[in-house]
């Protein structure tokens, strides 16, 4: 991993997001020179520098990477929707990073044909949708000789942590209101009462993965799951935010079959995610370590806070 010592050029697409904005403090904080591309439309964290540009306009994002001679330690893409997002990538960086990290997600992997646990190469992708996307930028960096551009690819599952909204599965994903709705005491509607399976990763644990693949070089050219220490039930998930709170959790349950069958962009977030770590552990990166018991009311108690 980049440490004080090694003071390191890092650059990340998106570093005023979630996840990137948690890298680029952490990366600062450990004495590294980062800088993030914006549009400018959020704070960016103390000490980045703030590199303007909309990626949507190829043309001008392809100007301001031109412009800039010096090459970067690390660079990460946390905001590759697409492959035409991918191709760019490949387009500008090539030779001009040590390092590559492309963002992904377990949402490559059709609902409806996954391992327990799964794992990197036995696995049915998507096709379409959100996942299908991720997975069609996956195989563009796949398909990069990686002496050209040294790529890693990461599939974190559920990521949670202060900065985000909680929630992780419908009817209550990502809720802004999630805290107050819980303390309050309103039910919340479960889809199947919250019984699929999960490895919820903070964010944290995804920084330190993505910092240690900067010098890493058994990971150059690896796909690799990263998913949180401890399996729970959905519902065991929405227990801590209320055990938290020192409340009791109320719900209904919103019956499973139907919800699958109308509302098809849900199903990757209705099945058992459940992720084999054992290629982060080949490739030497870090395995995540903070379970939901703890995570989970730090999360909780920064929104309080906030």
């Amino acid at each position: 991993m980049i440490t004080k010592s090694t003071k390191a050029k890092v650059l990340i697409l998106g570093g005023s997001g979630f996840v990137s904005g948690v890298l680029a403090k952490r990366a600062i904080a450990a004495g590294h020179e980062v800088s993030v591309v914006t549009r400018g439309e959020r704070p960016l964290p103390s000490g980045a520098h703030s590199i303007r540009a909309d990626r949507t306009d190829r043309a001008a994002f392809r100007r301001v990477f031109e412009g800039i001679s010096e090459g970067f330690d690390l660079i990460v893409d946390c905001i590759c929707y697409t492959e035409d997002d991918a191709a760019q990538d490949v387009e500008l960086f090539s030779g001009r990073c040590n390092r590559f990290v492309f963002i992904s997600t377990d949402s490559v992997y059709d609902p409806a044909s996954r391992s327990f646990p799964q794992d990197e190469t036995d696995a049915v992708f998507l096709a379409d949708g959100y996942g299908g996307d991720k997975r069609r930028s996956e195989v563009v960096f796949q398909q990069t000789p990686a002496d050209r551009l040294p790529w890693t690819i990461l599939r974190p599952c559920h990521i949670y942590g202060p900065g985000s909204h909680l929630g992780c599965i419908p009817r209550h994903s990502r809720e802004p209101e999630l805290v107050a709705r819980i303390r309050s005491g309103q039910p919340l509607e479960l889809v199947g009462g919250g019984r699929t399976l999960i490895q919820p990763l903070y964010v944290e644990d995804l920084v330190e993965v993505i910092l240690a693949c900067a010098d890493n070089s058994r990971s150059i050219g690896g796909t690799y799951n990263v998913a949180g220490p401890t399996t729970i039930e959905a519902f065991r998930y929405y227990e801590i935010i209320a055990q938290t709170l020192s409340v009791d959790l109320r719900f209904v349950e919103i019956p499973f079959g139907p919800f699958w069958e109308s509302e098809v962009r849900f199903r990757g977030y209705l099945c058992h995610r459940l992720q084999s770590l054992r290629g982060l552990e080949i490739a030497g990166l870090p395995l995540p370590s903070i379970g939901p018991e703890i995570g989970l009311p730090l999360h909780v108690q920064s929104v309080l806070s906030n």
